[in-house]
C-alpha cells in the first residue's frame, strides 16, 4: 500500500513540474525575453539589418547601366566559442541584397562549395550515359553557368573581457566585405560589434 502511494505521489510530482515548465512561443518580432551571453537570433537580426542598410546605402552595388551584379558568398569564418552556423547570418543579408532588385545571387559557386548542388547534378546526368533518356533541349547546355564578379566574405570573432571582480564582457566582431572578382578590387566593407555584460558565471558558447 505505501508503495502505491509513494508511487503515485511521484507521478504526481513530475506531473506538476511538467506543468510549471510549460512551453511559450516566442514573439521574434517584439521579444522582450532576457539577454544571453551567447549569441541569438536577436544579434544575429542586428548585426545583418546593420549590415544590409550600409551595403545598400553605400551605393557600391549599383551599376551604372542599370543592370545587376552576380554575386556570390564566400567563406565566413566563424572565430568564436560557439559552433556558428555562418548561413543563419547570410540568409537574411542575401535575402534582402535579391529583393532590393540591385543584385542577383549565384547558387553555383560560394565558399563552401555550390550552394545548390543539383546546378552539378543536372550537368552530371547531361554527361553520363543516363543523359540520353532526357530530353536534350531540356538539359542545361555547356557554357551557360554565369560567373560571379563579386563575392561577399567575411569573419564573426568573440573577445572574452573580464570587466570586474564578479562580470565579464563578451564582444564579438561581425566583418564582412565585397570584392570585385574581376579586378580584386574591395568595393564595401563594415564591422558590427555586439558587446555584452554578465555575470562571470555565465558561459559564452
Amino acid at each position: 500500500m505505501k508503495a502505491k502511494i509513494l508511487i503515485i505521489l511521484l507521478l504526481s510530482s513530475i506531473f506538476f513540474v511538467g506543468c510549471a515548465q510549460e512551453t511559450v512561443n516566442i514573439d521574434v518580432m517584439h521579444d522582450e525575453g532576457k539577454a544571453v551571453m551567447a549569441l541569438d537570433y536577436r544579434d544575429f537580426d542586428q548585426a545583418a539589418s546593420g549590415m544590409i542598410q550600409s551595403m545598400l546605402g553605400s551605393g557600391a552595388l549599383k551599376k551604372d547601366d542599370g543592370s545587376r551584379y552576380v554575386v556570390a558568398t564566400a567563406r565566413i569564418i566563424n572565430d568564436t566559442m560557439q559552433r556558428i552556423d555562418t548561413n543563419q547570418l547570410m540568409a537574411k543579408i542575401e535575402e534582402e541584397l535579391l529583393n532590393s532588385g540591385q543584385v542577383v545571387m549565384t547558387s553555383a559557386v560560394g565558399g563552401k562549395g555550390a550552394p545548390d548542388e543539383m546546378v552539378y547534378q543536372v550537368r552530371d546526368i547531361r554527361d553520363s550515359a543516363q543523359g540520353d533518356e532526357f530530353n536534350q533541349d531540356t538539359i542545361a547546355a555547356k557554357g551557360q553557368l554565369v560567373a560571379p564578379e563579386l563575392s561577399i566574405s567575411g569573419k564573426i570573432f568573440q573577445r572574452n573581457i573580464r570587466y570586474d571582480k564578479n562580470r565579464q564582457q563578451v564582444e564579438y566582431y561581425f566583418q564582412l566585405k565585397i570584392t570585385d572578382l574581376t579586378t580584386g578590387l574591395r568595393f564595401w566593407q563594415k564591422e558590427t560589434v555586439i558587446g555584452k555584460r554578465g555575470s562571470n558565471k555565465s558561459v559564452a558558447w
